[in-house]
């Protein structure tokens, strides 16, 4: 099992910025992608941005530009660095780490962190 613990949320002018960490612990052995999501109530969970194992990194229309991911050397832990945020920002972020293994693919999630931001 993997556990992910998320920090770095919390309330924010428009125009601010935040960085959220994500660590990995546990079997972290051969992990894959890394990445943020997000979700507002009554809606789906969406993609923020993800990184790979070799730093190949994929971002949301709505974040180029204004949000950067990265991992740290080790691979086990992943940052979110939000500049420029605005109100529509405002979600509960959640880390995500997808493994590969014998043909099979696992997803691990962390519990979120809320991110306000304020107009």
């Amino acid at each position: 099992q993997v556990q992910l613990v998320e920090s770095g949320g919390g309330l924010v002018q428009a125009g601010g910025s935040l960085r959220l960490s994500c660590a990995a612990s546990g079997s972290i052995f051969r992990l894959n992608a890394m990445g943020w999501y997000r979700q507002t109530p009554g809606n789906q969970r969406e993609l923020v941005a993800t990184t790979s194992s070799v730093g190949i990194t994929n971002y949301a229309d709505s974040v180029k530009g204004r949000f950067t991911i990265s991992r740290d050397n080790a691979g086990n832990t992943v940052y979110l660095q939000m500049n420029s945020l605005k109100p529509e920002d405002t979600a509960v972020y959640y880390c995500n780490a997808v493994r590969y293994l014998f043909g099979a693919k696992y997803d691990y999630w962390g519990q979120g962190t809320q991110v306000t931001v304020s107009s």
